[in-house]
């Protein structure tokens, strides 16, 4: 049995610490965040409310898989049909499947596609932007506001570079979102015969550690670029907003952060002893990307709940200084 190196606190409630905010300027920014756990790595300017174009779309494909779980046939509308702005050229009163429109949406950046998908998901654009702003409020994404499923430009239309990484990072839990994100081509069939659709993200064709993203752009936000990296256990996502320069940015930045961050592990898989009477079993090994300066950094904080019960569940936190970034519940036990 293990000895444990855990600061306890036996706590009704349990501690929080507030992450400090970011100062920054408009413009453009970037966001390099580790896939795993969503933890910011890297930035600049990157809790910035800036418009993020088509970046939009994944959380358009996020809430809808969150509401949608089979594929289901709907009809374009003439709204749909005529949607400004990039298109998969859908026709007004044609069946569509759902699973089709979702790789149209993703793949080619249709926005025909998404007023599609918004009218069949929230019964019209509106009902499905409130759903897509809940679902933002719900997954902490402070700094973004949606007024449209597709991204085209509204004053208030916003997010930051980290935000849309975290985006990226929630929808990637998505089975179905994670099988479309990483197809760079799908064939599909409707009634006017077989046609397939090239993914638009350059990377993902090009670039082995790349496997799924979203690109984006509109005069008014420049380019934006999302992409998911991959490389040796590690896995990263980086985002840029106004970026010219985005498929060459991303590749420096996620070949940097795999060469600056490491695999740690923190705690092994197995029993601690924190007081002569009580254990804590921790099922899996706790695991973080961090640089060698941060690992310095590092403490583990467990926090048990102060009941009679033999057995309950604890919180084994890990803290950078005072930062906590990665928290796993523990089964406790205890002797009478």
């Amino acid at each position: 049995m293990r000895k444990s190196s855990v600061i306890v606190l036996l706590l009704l409630g349990f501690v929080l610490f507030a992450s400090p905010q970011a100062a920054s300027a408009a413009g453009s920014a970037w966001a390099v965040i580790d896939a795993e756990n969503g933890r910011l790595l890297k930035g600049e300017n990157e809790h910035q409310p800036l418009p993020i174009a088509s970046l939009t779309k994944m959380w358009t494909a996020y809430t809808f898989l969150e509401s949608q779980s089979e594929s289901q046939e709907t009809i374009i509308s003439k709204e749909a049909a005529s949607a400004e702005g990039s298109s998969i050229y859908l026709e007004y009163g044609s069946a569509m499947q759902t699973d089709d429109l979702l790789y149209g949406l993703m793949l080619r950046s249709g926005n025909d596609a998404a007023q599609a998908l918004a009218e069949h998901a929230g019964g019209s654009v509106e009902g499905f932007v409130h759903l897509m702003n809940e679902k933002a409020q719900s997954h902490g994404l402070e700094q973004t506001y949606f007024t449209n499923p597709s991204g085209l430009h509204d004053d208030r239309h916003l997010s930051s570079a980290y935000d849309t990484a975290k985006m990226l990072y929630y929808a990637m839990e998505n089975p179905k979102f994670r099988k479309i994100a990483t197809t760079t081509n799908y064939p599909f069939e409707t009634e006017h015969g077989k046609n397939s659709w090239q993914n638009k993200h350059r990377l993902l064709l090009s670039e082995p550690t790349a496997i799924a993203g979203k690109t984006g752009f509109t005069k008014v936000a420049g380019r934006t670029l999302a992409t998911y990296f991959e490389k040796d256990g590690k896995s990263v996502i980086v985002v840029t907003l106004n970026n010219g320069d985005d498929w060459k940015v991303h590749k420096h930045l996620s070949q940097q952060a795999f060469s600056e961050y490491q695999n740690h592990t923190i705690a092994k898989k197995g029993r601690y002893q924190i007081f002569p009477h009580m254990t804590a079993k921790l099922d899996t090994p706790i695991k973080l990307l961090v640089s060698k300066e941060e690992k310095k950094h590092l403490s583990n904080v467990l926090q048990i709940p102060q009941t009679e019960e033999t057995q309950k569940k604890g919180f084994w936190s890990i803290y950078l200084d005072t930062e906590p970034i990665k928290t796993v519940a523990v089964d406790i036990e205890t002797e009478k």
